[in-house]
């Protein structure tokens, strides 16, 4: 049986594709408040201009392509059993060839019915006012808002419980329920945190065999695969 690495991915990873993150500019996410386009009081609001917001990132992500960091996670897969926990809503992950990516706060390509939330279509062109889920209710992107239960944390917290080692990568680890995911790694794992300027959390300061890579997404990423693959 092939050791499990369990991968934390953040808005960094994207970001080094061209895919812009709300931390960049004092909470704005392309020139909105985030709380206007990514929560459920925003939503009743205006409708429309929640839509045109994903509208707008669906189509930014046909544009871009993954960079080194996500090619380089996939081949990992030839010799671990390699899951991937992103906090991401774009598909670079997948595009880049790995297998298994669990999605914690929704998938951009995807769009989910406002009256049943376990209605969920695959969804690449954009969401217009009146496309309707089967129960002809108004369909919403696939992406968990602020405020919102984030329904993929249980089965993410069971990955990372069964990994043998984890890295950590594009995320700053200090939003949480996210960011507290490693304070379920078995003791004693390697955890491997990528990031230009690291912060450590209660959980990571809690690790014992952490190992802090003060380098970007592309270049971390690369150096500790080639460690992993020796």
């Amino acid at each position: 049986m092939k050791p499990k690495i369990v991968v934390l991915s953040g808005a960094g990873v994207s970001a080094e594709s061209g895919i812009k993150t709300f931390r960049d500019a004092n909470g704005l996410w392309e020139n909105h408040d985030v709380m206007e386009v990514a929560s459920p009081q925003g939503w009743r609001n205006n409708q429309e201009l929640v839509l045109e917001f994903y509208n707008q990132r669906r189509r930014q992500l046909a544009e871009v392509q993954p960079n080194d960091a996500h090619k380089a996670l996939v081949e990992l897969e030839a010799r671990y059993d390699l899951h991937i926990v992103t906090q991401n809503v774009d598909d670079l992950h997948e595009r880049a060839g790995s297998a298994n990516v669990l999605h914690l706060h929704g998938e951009l390509l995807k769009a989910r019915s406002t009256v049943d939330e376990r209605l969920v279509y695959e969804w690449k062109k954009d969401i217009r006012p009146g496309d309707q889920c089967e129960r002809g209710s108004q369909l919403r992107p696939h992406i968990v808002w602020f405020g919102e239960l984030v329904p993929m944390l249980e089965p993410a917290a069971a990955l990372v419980s069964m990994a043998d080692v984890t890295i950590i990568v594009g995320t700053s680890m200090q939003v949480y329920p996210a960011a507290g995911l490693i304070g379920y790694a078995r003791a004693g794992i390697p955890v491997y945190y990528i990031d230009p300027n690291p912060a450590l959390n209660y959980e990571l300061r809690s690790s014992k065999n952490l190992k802090v890579i003060t380098e970007n997404a592309t270049t971390g990423v690369r150096k500790v695969v080639e460690e992993l693959m020796k």
